[in-house]
Formats: C-alpha cells, structure tokens, sequence
C-alpha cells in the first residue's frame, strides 16, 4: 500500500496554496491497494477521514470522498485544516492511509481518540507520506 500526493514528494515541502497561508485545503493524494483509508498527522490533527470505498485511487484537492466521513480536527471542524506552524519554525506532517478490513460505524465529527481505538483490532495494512512545511517570518 502506497500514499502520495502529486502536490510535493516526500519529505518535500508542502506548497502553500493548502496551509493557512494559502487557500487551507486538502491537497490531492493518490493511493494503491486501499480497502479502507484514514488520514492522519503527527500529534496534531488536521485531518481524519474514514470509510473510504476500497475502490478509491485518490482524494481530489479540495475534496472528500462520496461516502467517505470526516472526523473533528484539532482546529474543532470537521474539514481539512491546513499545516499553520509558527512562523520561520519548520514543521514534519505525516500522512496516513490504513486500509481496515471492515467500515467503522462512528459519526461525523468523531475526534481522533475514539477513531483509533474503533481502528485497533481492524487494521490490514497503513502506509505514510511525509511532508514539510515552513511559514514564512
């Protein structure tokens, strides 16, 4: 299982335009074998989003799955909320994919705590790309 985003490489930094000084949207991400995803970063969550159809190859920019749910970030929405360190300090975000062996049955806005203990036992395969991110001073 692979994640990428046609938007950076890994460990490259993350273009502007989906960061908070930018447009704050989720960039584009193509995966291969993904029965299920979740997209994760590091100790601060910008972005969850669960029970991605097996078919699924790619999230559009700016665009969440047809069917897909969306949990509450650390920001306090349910949406994408772009990387937005302080400024001149270089920050790492890691992003998941899991590929789970069965849909999780949580509603929208379902923080991240109570997602990764319904993921426990459910987990087949995870991938991770990861991108930086600098604001300017």
């Amino acid at each position: 299982m692979k994640i990428v985003s046609p938007a950076f490489d890994e460990r490259q930094y993350i273009p502007e335009k989906y960061t908070c000084d930018g447009e704050d949207i989720n960039q584009p991400f193509n995966f291969v074998d993904n029965p299920d995803a979740v997209t994760r970063q590091g100790e601060w969550t910008h972005w969850t989003v669960w029970n991605i159809k097996p078919s699924t190859e790619k999230i559009e920019e700016n665009s969440v799955p047809n069917g897909a749910v969306q949990g509450k970030t650390d920001f306090g929405f349910n949406r994408w909320g772009g990387p937005c360190p302080p400024k001149g300090m270089r920050h790492r975000y890691r992003f998941m994919l899991f590929a789970l062996k069965d849909l999780i049955h949580l509603p929208e806005g379902t923080d991240k705590i109570t997602l990764t203990e319904a993921m426990n036992n459910l987990i087949l395969d995870q991938a991770e790309l990861v991108g930086l991110y600098t604001r300017k001073s």
